[in-house]
């Protein structure tokens, strides 16, 4: 039970860290983190989590990353299923303390709630098309970066180092197409919460990361070849 519980605290803390600075500190300009905050603060959750819980779990917060590690050759089947309901409950208890506390304001309206979607619900006003081809490509980049990242060749010890960044970075590209998921478990905790439809077009950000983490897991595998040790 220990990695499930590593996978639901480290989705926990990517959901309220990341989440929270939109909800939190985003909303009020005259702090100035913007999106370049909000993308820095996703990276720091994972590279953070990373290092803490890396050796215990995988450190996946995330069942587009489970799904991709698995079509990778790097994860058992058999706990697919746990570790994306770990992930789930984990960022619904985020959203859940997050609304907590961002309820405590006078006036406050969840309105959004840092979630996710298209057309109407996309910061960007953009088409579900434009929206589930961004998704399934940084998604797919996010895997490949992961794979190679944790590759046995490669350089030991910064693998949360280039993840970190490569989330940043995604989130930099991304968030006024989507508000950026590439991670079911993310968008779901938050919708729940949310004063608008996106409940509604969750599914969007269930089936375009999981396709885009399996499509960059099989790419990875393709190009680098069999690892060693």
């Amino acid at each position: 039970m220990n990695k499930y519980l590593a996978e639901l605290i480290g989705t926990f803390w990517l959901v309220l860290g990341g989440c929270g600075s939109a909800v939190l500190a985003a909303a009020f300009p005259e702090l100035g983190i913007g999106f370049a905050g909000v993308s820095l603060a996703f990276g720091l959750t994972v590279l953070t989590m990373a290092y803490a819980i890396g050796h215990i779990s995988g450190c996946h917060l995330n069942p587009a990353v489970s799904f991709g590690l698995w079509a990778g050759g790097r994860f058992d089947a058999k706990d697919l299923a746990p570790y994306v309901i770990a992930q789930v409950v984990g960022a619904i208890a985020a959203a859940a303390v997050l609304y907590v506390i961002a309820s405590g304001q006078p006036g406050w309206q969840a309105g959004g709630f840092a979630t996710n979607g298209f057309g109407d619900l996309s910061p960007g006003k953009y088409s579900m098309m434009a929206v589930l081809v961004c998704e399934v490509v940084l998604t797919a980049v996010f895997l490949f970066v992961i794979m190679g990242a944790t590759d046995s060749r490669a350089p030991a010890g910064f693998a949360p180092i280039a993840i970190g960044l490569c989330l940043t970075l995604i989130h930099l590209v991304s968030i006024p197409v989507s508000n950026t998921s590439v991670n079911p478990a993310r968008s779901t905790g938050v919708a729940l919460f949310a004063q608008t439809g996106a409940l509604g077009q969750v599914w969007l950000f269930w089936v375009a990361p999981i396709v885009g983490g399996i499509l960059g897991a099989v790419i990875y595998k393709a190009v680098a070849g069999r690892q060693r040790g």
